[in-house]
């Protein structure tokens, strides 16, 4: 069961409360697992195991994701709100600059808690922000129509889906290369996170217009990258390289967007190499 912890953000309107739920486990150096739009942190348990033996690991439900409420009405789902939510986050459990990984939105985000100094290093698996526009209206169409499908099937045929190998490709093989490496009851109850997010729709919407740019100088960053990613295609990383010269460039072989059930020992392995 996860923890709930409540802090105050500082918003335009004033001063307004957030409410995040996190699993932490594990002794070390913090280190901060952010998800991908739709997700929740239960993505990232393939490899919690793992960076728990080496790391006192905080993975989150991002606003408006899994257990964690939306933000409040009228607060912006957007980068540099996201950013600054995730710092007041850090502060409420007295963790001063975590080591971060990300994946996907994750990654953008963690990119740009690396961008405010907020943290020791960042590692970014298939972060968004490096698209073009064609790439950036083709995944976003994508992340629609997964979300449109989740909220269309009736439960019991989301269950029954499943219960197969090929109904569990239905439903997941856009962001898993080895969709059939997923549990059935993971695979129903990340489909349910995606249908009932309710942070999704203000998410995307913030995305339209996000290209990172930035450099992340100073600290270490590793940008990691499925070969077989079908929803932010590898070329994307070569942009990140450029964008942050300093950064080093990883193929994460027969990975797809969601690196880390496909080869948690893998993406273990990077994401403790750039923690050092």
């Amino acid at each position: 069961m996860a923890t709930e912890v409540s802090f105050s953000i500082e918003t335009p309107g004033g001063p307004r409360e957030v409410t995040v739920a996190y699993e932490r486990v594990g002794t070390g150096e913090p280190l901060l697992l952010l998800h991908g739009i739709g997700h929740y942190w239960q993505a990232w348990a393939p490899v919690i195991p793992v960076l728990a033996a080496e790391r006192d690991v905080i993975a989150i439900d991002l606003p408006g994701f899994g257990a964690s409420p939306a933000l409040p009405d009228g607060v912006a789902y957007d980068l540099p709100t996201v950013t600054a939510t995730l710092g007041s986050f850090c502060a409420a459990l007295g963790i001063e600059r975590p080591h971060v990984a990300g994946n996907s939105l994750g990654g953008l985000l963690a990119l740009e808690l690396g961008r405010e100094k907020l943290v020791r290093s960042v590692t970014a698996l298939s972060p968004g922000g490096f698209w073009s526009q064609a790439e950036r209206l083709y995944a976003f169409g994508t992340l629609r129509a997964m979300r449109q499908g989740a909220r269309a099937l009736p439960v019991p045929a989301i269950e029954r889906l499943a219960r197969s190998a090929a109904g569990r490709a239905a439903l997941t093989s856009t962001i898993y290369a080895r969709p059939g490496r997923r549990s059935a009851d993971a695979v129903v109850a990340e489909t349910l996170a995606l249908r009932h997010a309710p942070g999704f729709v203000q998410t995307l919407a913030a995305g339209l217009e996000v290209q990172f740019t930035d450099d992340v100088p100073d600290i270490p960053v590793t940008v990691a990258w499925g070969t077989r990613d079908r929803l932010l295609l590898r070329r994307q990383g070569i942009r990140a390289k450029h964008a942050v010269p300093g950064a080093r460039l990883v193929r994460l072989p027969g990975c797809g967007h969601v690196p880390m059930s496909d080869d948690p020992a893998l993406v273990s392995r990077v994401i403790l190499d750039t923690s050092r």
